[in-house]
């Protein structure tokens, strides 16, 4: 068992050695912290969504980001679009599962606001739908998925591919990111 355990930490250091490596995603973070820096100084804000462990993690960045991080500071409006399960389960049942974000896009998402897509896929058809709901909107549109092609990819303003199709290590790549841009978007604000 000891050496199933020391497998995972090397494939998910691996992982996230290809990361560091990659000048592509490392300009794309720098992209994301600019372009949250300068919707949350207009005021606006950053939608979230994800299925499954996604969720969790499209969550978990929307509540450090309104919440707090590092700093004591006001909070900003970042918000994940599951969290209101009575809208969930009545849009799901109403319109159907592939519909949720993007009903909640279309309620609460302004031009130039960001909506961040989390699918490891890249192909989850209520994620897919919600970005299209924000670039019919105007918003910026971001999606973490893992390395291989997807629907997301022509559809996104900015990517973040994690390189590997191992859906638990893509998933801790996703929210060490996601925890890079809510350390810089708050050091670039306060």
């Amino acid at each position: 068992m000891k050496d199933r355990i020391l497998n995972c930490i090397r494939e998910s250091a691996k992982v996230k050695e290809s990361i560091l490596n990659s000048q592509e995603i490392v300009s794309n973070i720098q992209n994301i912290v600019d372009h949250s820096v300068d919707v949350f100084k207009r005021g606006g804000k950053i939608l979230l969504c994800g299925n499954g462990g996604s969720a969790s993690d499209a969550q978990h960045i929307a509540a450090e980001l309104s919440g707090r991080f590092y700093k004591e500071r006001k909070p900003l409006f970042a918000e994940a679009l599951h969290v209101n399960t009575s809208f969930v389960t009545a849009v799901a049942n109403d319109y159907g599962y592939d519909h949720i974000y993007s009903r909640m896009v279309e309620a609460a998402g302004k031009k130039s606001d960001i909506l961040i897509g989390i699918s490891t896929s890249g192909n989850s058809k209520n994620v897919v739908n919600a970005i299209l709901k924000a670039k019919e909107i105007g918003m910026i549109t971001v999606g973490f998925t893992g390395e291989s092609s997807c629907e997301m990819d022509q559809m996104c303003d900015t990517m973040i591919k994690i390189p590997s199709i191992n859906t638990p290590r893509i998933q801790e790549a996703h929210i060490l990111i996601g925890h890079i841009i809510c350390q810089l978007i708050e050091e670039e604000l306060f």
